[in-house]
């Protein structure tokens, strides 16, 4: 949760064992009631994405376009109706129809998510009747039935038991990431595990951002990412989104949970109205994969908002998931360990959200 202040009173060292212990044991007790090994990203081989069945096909042939509002987008359905493609206004984020895969966190969790939704980002802000345009046109072509890895499968390479991943300099690029080291020194009352852990931290790489400043990495945070920091590892590392360098310095996503939510980046999907309970939106029909979403968790950051994750989408339950990284699983995960990551229902998370955005 990126978005908190840096000085705050730290937990003391029993606090910190404490807490790691009741962590620990709760991962345990997780364990014991699914234990199937690591965090699993599987192609379900049975379903293509397109809802085809024998004659379905629309007899005049060919794709067609429609318009639609809250927000304004434009969505492709094929020959057969189902649709093919979600294009936002001034959203550089796609939701394209593939094959289908089911994300799953068995050590965390028991929600899976099946969805034949993959989310690509399109070199620049779709608008209406972009459709037309050479540059869609040949990215779509590119993108359209392409299994290559998407945002989804960048952000599940992080998640507990993802295995390492190399550059051709042998340098690790994914992973297995923390959320950040451990905080075992200070007051009780403080955090388990310190925040303002970025890609390059994560990498550890300097990184040149494009307003002249240079991310410099410490050795503490090596392979470990707090929230902000794994929306940027995947949107703007992996998928190469403009990274600012700080929430004031520079273009595109800014480094603080707070910063992204109140930036001009991408479209308001559930606009920002405050961040007391009465301010929590309902309307979160309108969210869609890809999204991300931001939270009001910890009194002591003010009017921040101090957490940040992305919508994955509905689990096989019907609920609606996202995943994120958090101190209390050490991590980017879809899991239940302080508080089930619904959006929907009245869960921590689900009463804590106060707003949305599609980059």
């Amino acid at each position: 949760m990126a978005g908190k202040k840096k000085s705050r009173p730290l937990l003391s060292g029993l606090a910190v064992l404490g807490l790691v212990a009741t962590s620990g044991y709760l991962t345990l007790e997780l364990r014991k009631q699914e234990d199937r090994g690591v965090t699993e990203v599987r192609n379900v081989g049975v379903l293509n994405g397109t809802g085809n069945q024998a004659g379905a096909a629309d007899p005049t042939g060919g794709e067609r376009w429609s318009r639609l509002e809250s927000p304004a987008r434009s969505v492709l359905r094929g020959a057969d109706g189902q649709v093919e493609a979600v294009l936002t206004d001034g959203a550089r984020t796609a939701k394209l129809t593939g094959p289908a895969r089911t994300f799953a966190e068995p050590t965390s969790t028991a929600s899976k998510v099946s969805t034949t939704d993959w989310i690509r980002l399109m070199p620049k802000p779709w608008a209406k009747g972009a459709e037309n345009e050479k540059w869609f046109k040949d990215w779509y072509d590119e993108n359209k039935e392409s299994k290559e890895d998407d945002i989804f499968a960048f952000a599940f390479q992080y998640v507990a038991g993802a295995p390492q991943r190399k550059d051709e300099q042998g340098r690790v690029f994914a992973g297995d990431a923390n959320f950040g080291p451990l905080n075992s020194t200070g007051a009780e009352g403080g955090d388990l595990r310190l925040e303002q852990s970025d890609f390059y931290d994560y990498l550890g790489l300097p990184y040149p951002f494009r307003d002249g400043a240079v991310g410099t990495p410490e050795a503490l945070r090596a392979r470990s990412l707090d929230c902000s920091g794994f929306m940027r590892m995947v949107l703007g590392y992996r998928a190469r989104y403009p990274l600012m360098s700080s929430d004031k310095s520079g273009d595109g996503l800014p480094r603080t949970a707070n910063g992204m939510a109140r930036s001009d980046q991408g479209v308001d999907v559930l606009p920002l109205t405050g961040i007391a309970a009465k301010d929590r939106p309902t309307a979160i029909d309108q969210l869609q994969p890809g999204d991300l979403v931001f939270f009001k968790l910890d009194t002591r950051t003010g009017q921040r908002l101090d957490h940040v994750g992305m919508v994955l989408g509905h689990d096989t339950e019907g609920h609606l998931i996202f995943v994120s990284s958090r101190e209390e699983v050490n991590g980017p995960t879809i899991g239940d360990i302080g508080g089930v990551s619904r959006l929907d229902g009245n869960g921590y998370y689900a009463k804590t959200l106060r707003s949305a955005k599609r980059l």
